[in-house]
């Protein structure tokens, strides 16, 4: 049985991380004949959480919310009418807890884990069953709760455009050594494909190469990495997918990459706003597709979780663990960039 009481943070300002507020009784969430009740083993942070409480999250979004998308624990308890889940399950939250599969609408787009509904930084979460999926058998609780977020952007950023989905062969340019950029690579290398990455430092680089990415390009002393990349493709052709995480900062030397019908999917603006950015008429002169992605489906999650399974696929996840309490510190150790791969948080 689920205790009455238990820790959760919210998010109650924009006011930076000490928007950040602890409460060491919030009641357990009650369920209805739909719910499933979780305790949270594991959560993960992402860019979009740090972001939240400083007031530049571009999505819609409530204050006073349980922050945290990413998460994984076990079912305690399951309302009258659900199907999906029994008591004693392992699974991990969906991001837009209303996008079941196809494309999201203005509905499911306003369903987002951790901004309009209560997240995963708290130690029981009630959930929609449609809203959790099954962990892969191979994952720790740590390796799934970097799941919902990261890895099924990565997913959908390669498989996401059905007519232009990764194939054996492809060459993939991901960017940085962030959560999505490393799944991107492992995904990308699963399937057969060429991984081009990009970095600024060698430590990283070497790692990037011992998962697989077959060239490194570190963008400070190749300012131009864009060219060099597509140098490195047959032919000179270029790259068949980009994983954008830079934005406006990054965009330009995107396109200098890309191949002739290729595939760019913007899912990020770590670079920063800027004016100075290509415009849509590169697209054209370039002839490819640049898409935006925000996360993905119930449905891609799945098919992700099967890959991962069969291929036997690890997350990246930085050696340090924050525990719930500390949550504010893991926010600030991420916003300074001490972290590599996924940072998480042990909750149960």
């Amino acid at each position: 049985m689920a205790p009455q009481t238990m820790q959760q943070w919210t998010v109650e300002g924009k006011d930076g991380f000490d928007s950040l507020k602890l409460n060491e009784s919030a009641p357990v969430p009650k369920i209805g004949d739909r719910d499933v009740l979780v305790k949270i083993h594991a959560a993960s942070l992402n860019y979009r959480d740090l972001i939240i409480p400083k007031g530049q999250y571009p999505f819609p979004l409530d204050f006073g919310v349980v922050p945290g998308s990413d998460g994984a624990g076990t079912v305690e308890a399951v309302g009258a009418h659900v199907t999906r889940f029994k008591v004693g399950d392992k699974v991990a939250t969906l991001f837009n807890q209303g996008h079941i599969a196809g494309s999201l609408d203005q509905v499911s787009v306003a369903t987002g884990l951790g901004g309009v509904i209560d997240g995963t930084l708290r130690q029981y979460g009630a959930f929609d069953e449609q809203g959790l999926v099954h962990i892969p058998s191979n994952l720790n609780w740590q390796e799934a709760s970097t799941l919902s977020c990261a890895a099924l952007t990565a997913w959908n950023g390669l498989y996401g455009l059905e007519s232009r989905a990764l194939k054996p062969g492809d060459i993939v340019l991901t960017q940085g050594t962030g959560g999505v950029s490393i799944f991107a690579v492992q995904f990308a290398k699963a399937a057969g494909a060429t991984v081009i990455a990009t970095t600024s430092s060698s430590a990283k680089a070497d790692t990037l190469k011992k998962l697989g990415a077959d060239h490194v390009i570190n963008y400070k002393d190749e300012p131009n990495w864009g060219e060099k990349a597509k140098t490195l493709t047959p032919g000179g052709a270029g790259v068949t997918h980009i994983i954008e995480v830079g934005g406006p900062a990054t965009m330009a030397q995107s396109l200098n990459a890309i191949k002739i019908d290729g595939v760019i999917s913007i899912i990020g603006f770590l670079g920063g706003m800027s004016k100075d950015q290509p415009t849509f008429l590169d697209c054209l002169t370039n002839i490819c597709t640049v898409r935006g992605v925000l996360v993905g489906s119930r449905l891609q999650f799945e098919d992700m979780n099967r890959a991962i399974e069969a291929n036997d696929i690890k997350p990246v996840v930085d050696e340090k663990v924050f525990k719930l309490k500390e949550a504010k510190e893991a926010y600030q150790h991420m916003w300074d960039q001490k972290h590599f791969g996924k940072l998480t948080i042990k909750i149960a």
